[in-house]
């Protein structure tokens, strides 16, 4: 029975926790019976990029969404920077799926981006000339810029997640979560999504991001975490992410086709 899984009062003793960007311990979400992350522990290094990846249904974006908060665990803890959660929050940006997103809701480009500065500003802070100015820089760093003032429905998939990044941007944090920020755009799009991502990293800044394209691993990441409703391998791309370890993820679900193209790329 999962009630069994449950356990209070963790102790985070791992001392390699202090310094993580986010740290999980012990983390198990449940809908209905059936466990969709199970006793997962998880060390994000910083300054990193680091892809979450795994077969569908394995537990991706419940792991984000439950070290976020979004929902909620039946037991495990969080840390950010060595520090609960809510005590972080104005430290993480998070990008969510597109496709969980109202599209059809009347707004402007630039009031979505300004959206990712309403935990610095307070309920009723103003908006000033600064703000505007760094959102438009963001919407600049995606390549939307000219689209300011358009309405966020009249904007093709891979615009609006442009825009999505952008928020995130304005919000200039140290931890950048995003939930496959690569899932239906166009080539474009994503390159321009990876170019900033590494700028991120470049600076400092700590990326992790739930990942489908098992191709693009070694080119885009430098950490990766693999998962099947627990945790199968977790470290450096050249240690983690290898034949042995997508089989134990992937089991018979991978494809002939992605079987052949990752012996390509694994060599």
């Amino acid at each position: 029975m999962i009630e069994l899984a449950v356990r209070e009062g963790i102790r985070l003793s791992d001392e390699s926790i202090t310094d993580s960007p986010l740290a999980v311990r012990g983390l198990t979400v449940s809908y209905g019976q059936k466990p969709a992350v199970f006793s997962v522990d998880m060390t994000v290094q910083p300054g990193a990029m680091t892809a979450i990846i795994g077969p569908n249904g394995a537990g991706k974006s419940t792991l984000l969404k439950a070290a976020l908060g979004i929902v909620k665990p039946l037991s495990g803890q969080v840390t950010v920077f060595g520090r609960p959660l809510e005590e972080q929050r104005a430290r993480i940006a998070y990008v969510p799926q597109r496709a969980s997103v109202d599209w059809d809701f009347p707004t402007r480009v630039i009031d979505v981006v300004l959206m990712g500065l309403y935990r610095e500003l307070g309920l009723l802070g103003r908006l000033s000339a600064r703000h505007k100015a760094r959102a438009l820089d963001s919407l600049a760093r995606v390549g939307m810029h000219d689209f300011a003032n358009r309405q966020i429905g009249q904007l093709s998939g891979g615009q609006q997640q442009r825009v999505f990044l952008a928020r995130a941007l304005a919000q200039e944090a140290d931890l950048y979560l995003l939930d496959e920020p690569f899932a239906g755009v166009d080539a474009a799009t994503e390159k321009a999504i990876i170019s900033v991502l590494k700028s991120l990293k470049k600076a400092g800044r700590t990326v992790v991001v739930v990942h489908h394209d098992l191709a693009t691993v070694t080119d885009y990441f430098d950490h990766v975490f693999l998962i099947n409703t627990r945790r199968v391998a977790e470290g450096p791309v050249a240690e983690a992410f290898t034949a042995d370890h997508l089989q134990a993820a992937y089991g018979g679900r991978l494809a002939t086709a992605q079987v052949d193209q990752l012996a390509r790329v694994l060599g």
